[in-house]
């Protein structure tokens, strides 16, 4: 791009904020609106001298100085500044559409999926930056080792995205990932999720038959072999693009620790579950793919801790950890439930879990959750009325729930104050406590409230 001056219409959002400051890093003059900003983004903002006086829209911003317009997710179709923008013929962006201007001259890697995108892009960008390799990228969690979820330069020459499969912009209803267009894709499972957009399974799918389809014939196609529907997806694609299956590597559970076995010596891990040993084997391919061996690659990995929010340890004591997950649709619920129990066999589990997304919240799509606690000693299921009402569903019932989840003596809390108590009248020696949410269990502190566990 040849301008100078962008401006970020919602530069409060988790992807928008840490493009500003990106772009900011690389010397662009950023201004933003936003009608509002919580934290960590607004502390984020703040520090880098790209927080808005004040909140809210304020079309005068906009003047025909502006090289360039990017458009938040967030951000509705009547926008006052999105109007502006148009009326002055601005060059308007999505945020996709903007990473991809910035990488079009790079080699680009994009990681997709309904669960792991984030975990495998981690592993795969941790073992680059071990390795020396000079990388932009996108991802979408805090990373140890980086300060930004969001680097553009002019230098790297490989860019690795986070490819999600959500709609882009108000102006733009395609998914994140078709804007890309990948030179390495990767697929690491399809779990119909969204169901707000995607009304069906099989529309959902057609979206990651379509991201398939983009990689070139000089190009290649990574893909989880023991999903079902990606293997189908991925056998039925045209093109002649180098097509890779994998799998779960061999390994070993021993102590509570899991143990990586490869031709090339036995490596300890910092992460563990059938889906992080599978997220790991597509990373390792990935990075083949850029030159880096497989030596090197076990060596880097096993100093990976994990993506913040992705089967995080909040709080680790003899016989007693609490673990903290983003899980939301079922078959990461489920993998993340049983990847606990595998670790941990000898230990009550106890895995709570927060409905929270739409398709979470929908009764329609309740019974999709049949089974998925199965491996669980207590199961708890956490939804908020105001959540519902905010995202204008009918209220749902406990025994809706009871009878989605087919779990035996399933416990629903709908009120923070009780899930609470619940919690901190426990007794919790030799035993697991798993949090899963992609909300915040209505404000809950989660690792403060862990702090106060009685053994």
């Amino acid at each position: 791009m040849s301008g100078k001056r962008v401006h970020f219409i919602a530069i409060g959002g988790s992807a928008m904020h840490n493009l500003a400051i990106a772009l900011h890093r690389k010397g662009y003059e950023v201004t933003g609106s936003d009608d509002e900003i919580v934290d960590p983004a607004r502390k984020r903002l703040e520090s880098n001298g790209l927080l808005p006086q004040q909140q809210g829209w304020f079309p005068e911003k906009l003047d025909h100085n502006l090289d360039s317009v990017i458009l938040g997710m967030h951000a509705r179709a009547d926008n006052p500044e999105l109007a502006k923008a148009k009326e002055l013929g601005l060059k308007i962006y999505s945020y996709p559409e903007f990473l991809y201007e910035q990488s079009k001259d790079k080699l680009r890697v994009v990681i997709g999926g309904s669960h792991g995108k984030t975990t495998i892009t981690a592993m795969i960008l941790h073992v680059l930056q071990q390795c020396g390799v000079d990388t932009d990228y996108m991802v979408g969690a805090k990373l140890e080792g980086f300060d930004v979820m969001v680097r553009l330069t002019e230098e790297a020459k490989v860019m690795v995205f986070e490819g999600d499969e959500y709609l882009t912009s108000a102006l733009d209803l395609r998914p994140k990932f078709h804007l890309y267009k990948p030179d390495i894709a990767l697929v690491s499972g399809i779990a119909w999720d969204h169901m707000n957009v995607f009304p069906t399974f099989e529309n959902y799918i057609d979206q990651f038959r379509i991201f398939m389809e983009m990689v070139p014939d000089s190009g290649t196609l990574i893909y989880c072999d023991e999903d079902q529907e990606v293997r189908k997806v991925a056998a039925s694609v045209r093109g002649a693009m180098r097509k890779i299956p994998y799998g779960v590597p061999e390994h070993r559970v021993s102590g509570g620790k899991t143990i990586l076995m490869a031709p090339e010596g036995e490596f300890a891990l910092m992460v563990f579950g059938r889906h992080n040993l599978m997220n790991l084997e597509g990373a390792r391919l990935v990075c083949n793919q850029l030159n880096i061996s497989n030596s090197d690659f076990y060596k880097s990995i096993a100093g990976f801790k994990g993506a913040s929010n992705r089967l995080e340890l909040l709080i680790g004591k003899p016989g007693f950890n609490v673990y903290r997950d983003f899980a939301h649709a079922p078959s990461k619920l489920k993998a993340t439930i049983e990847a606990v129990k595998e670790q941990y066999p000898e230990r009550r589990l106890v895995a709570c879990f927060e409905l929270h997304t739409f398709s979470s919240l929908n009764k329609d799509f309740l019974e999709q959750y049949a089974h998925s606690m199965q491996k669980a000693d207590v199961a708890v299921v956490y939804f908020s009325p105001h959540a519902l009402e905010l995202k204008k569903l009918p209220m749902l019932l406990p025994e809706d729930i009871i009878n989605a989840f087919q779990k035996a003596g399933l416990m629903v809390f709908s009120d923070p104050d009780h899930f609470q108590h619940f919690l901190l009248k426990g007794k919790w020696e030799a035993s697991n406590l798993l949090l899963m949410s992609s909300g915040n269990f209505d404000g809950l502190q989660v690792k403060e409230l862990a702090d106060r566990l009685q053994l």
